[in-house]
């Protein structure tokens, strides 16, 4: 299993081909490279040439990290028809940027619309229509996480959206802190992925369900919001020694191709301490379950 660093807290104070020093002067031998101005931005064309992915590549090399996961969100679920096909488009740049930089991993998320759910799963299908065969010939693992405000959030029916693309190289991201959205059960999730689940985020959030619904309020109430925080392991409610337990259950953390990531958001001004407290904690947590 790779333990990866998540370098978004530090977007705002590094430069994309420092990310790599970032994470060896932390301790971190992986980085996950998510949407980032200069690579591959949110829902739009990705943005480096074959000249900056080289120099990413170089600078990987040159302080021994290695990129563990590509992580593009794209609308290639969304139900509108142009920007479904432009996702596409930009899919297989991405795809290509994967390719060039060495990894063989490539995370993302269904990135439709709840509210129009049978339509946007029409579109995912449809994308993987014309994504699946670069996919399979590149020999890439597409994993996808049930965000919350997507057209499938709950776990258990996220795999059955992934199992009915029918290929090994479409597989399920469980991240922890979104546990509340996709039903709490990570054990009956993770049981049920089996080796489809091969990318997991760890960080904390409160179960927005507590309190009788009232740990959050919103108004006007019934507001069609979803909330969720990205803390530090311990800052929440997720049972870290059941997420923990289910991993070493199902195998994950004794797999040569997982990929366990840090993604703490919250606490951008503390970056570098959380990362060293989440790595040291995450080492920790594997040990005792192993």
């Amino acid at each position: 299993m790779k333990i990866a660093l998540d370098p978004t807290p530090f977007h705002h104070s590094h430069t994309l081909l420092e990310f790599p020093r970032v994470a060896a002067d932390l301790g971190y031998k992986y980085l996950q490279m998510t949407p980032h101005a200069d690579l591959i931005p949110f829902y739009n064309h990705p943005k480096a040439d074959d000249e900056l992915v080289g120099k990413l590549k170089a600078a990987c090399k040159d302080t021994g990290v290695e990129i563990a996961s590509v992580l593009p969100v794209l609308r290639w679920s969304g139900p509108d028809e142009d920007a479904r096909e432009a996702a596409v488009r930009y899919w297989k740049r991405a795809i290509q940027i994967t390719v060039d930089l060495g990894v063989q991993t490539m995370n993302t998320e269904f990135s439709g619309r709840p509210e129009k759910a049978e339509e946007s799963e029409r579109a995912f299908y449809r994308s993987m229509e014309d994504l699946l065969p670069i996919i399979e010939r590149e020999g890439l693992d597409v994993l996808i996480d049930p965000h919350p405000d997507d057209f499938v959030e709950d776990g258990l029916a996220a795999l059955r959206v992934i199992r009915g693309v029918n290929s090994p190289n479409i597989g399920m991201v469980y991240v922890a802190s979104h546990s509340f959205h996709m039903g709490n059960k990570p054990l009956e999730i993770m049981r049920a992925a089996g080796d489809r689940l091969r990318l997991v985020h760890v960080s904390d959030t409160m179960n927005h369900h507590a309190s009788h619904g009232l740990r959050y309020i919103t108004n006007p109430p019934g507001n069609a919001v979803r909330v969720h925080q990205h803390l530090k392991i311990g800052d929440g409610d997720v049972n870290w020694d059941e997420f923990f337990g289910g991993l070493k259950e199902i195998g994950f953390l004794d797999k040569e191709n997982t990929v366990m990531v840090s993604s703490v958001f919250a606490e951008d001004e503390n970056a570098e301490d959380v990362s060293r407290y989440q790595l040291k904690s995450m080492i920790d947590y594997v040990a005792r379950t192993n």
